[in-house]
């Protein structure tokens, strides 16, 4: 369009889809020796940067809308058996009977238990004996693993719900007021609260399994959960 020597040192800016200021004063600064018309040359460069971008969105591989690369995204998971699309609380395909029994849940209850354990290492020995001896309610560290539990995802395999109310049903039982203090009560009302989760959500998924839901049940009976 103009010399080769400032074709090419435009088609060498705008080879990635983008124009620095430094790459456009480096244009100019040819286009204007040879008598160009700056402003007439500003119009050309943004329209051939437009075209270049254009250009580039195109060739970029189109991201099909199929089911994920992941076993389970969203609310939604991937039979791994037929590819069927079932709920992320299902513990079994309905179009082929799949259990869901070998999928690593992304809840797992060792995960909270390292998150737990991670808060509690923070808690210093004097400010320990500060919260045992003073019954006030509230400690930081205590706090802190209440919101974990409470904002902590709900498993979604069938194993990872047994393990979770095994280990949490116990930490959820109301604890004596006489030899607890307030934040070991309120941690109990939290896990209690967990637990009412699960064992709803459950009871809905695992309505078909018997067996489950009578195991499911006697965690309930054992938190005095309806």
């Amino acid at each position: 369009m103009y010399n080769e020597k400032l074709d090419k040192l435009i088609e060498m800016a705008l080879m990635d889809g983008e124009l620095s200021e430094k790459e456009k004063q480096v244009l100019f600064k040819n286009a204007e020796t040879i008598g160009i018309d700056l402003d007439e040359f500003e119009m050309v460069l943004e329209a051939k940067l437009f075209e270049k971008q254009k250009s580039m969105d195109q060739e970029k591989p189109k991201t099909k809308e199929a089911a994920p690369k992941s076993d389970k995204f969203g609310d939604v998971k991937k039979c791994p058996a037929c590819g069927s699309m079932v709920q992320s609380f299902q513990i079994k395909c309905i179009d082929c009977d799949h259990e869901f029994s070998n999928i690593e849940s992304s809840a797992s209850i060792n995960k909270l238990f390292e998150m737990l354990n991670a808060a509690e290492e923070s808690r210093s020995e004097s400010s320990f004996l500060r919260d045992v001896f003073s019954g006030i309610k509230g400690s930081k560290v205590d706090q802190k693993k209440m919101t974990i539990i409470s904002n902590f995802p709900i498993p979604n395999t069938k194993e990872d719900i047994i393990e979770f109310l095994s280990l949490a049903v116990p930490k959820a039982k109301a604890p004596s007021r006489w030899s607890s203090s307030p934040d070991q009560q309120e941690m109990a009302k939290v896990w209690r609260q967990k637990c009412a989760q699960i064992i709803m959500k459950a009871r809905f998924s695992m309505k078909e399994d018997k067996e489950t839901l009578g195991e499911i049940n006697s965690y309930a009976k054992g938190l005095k959960i309806k």
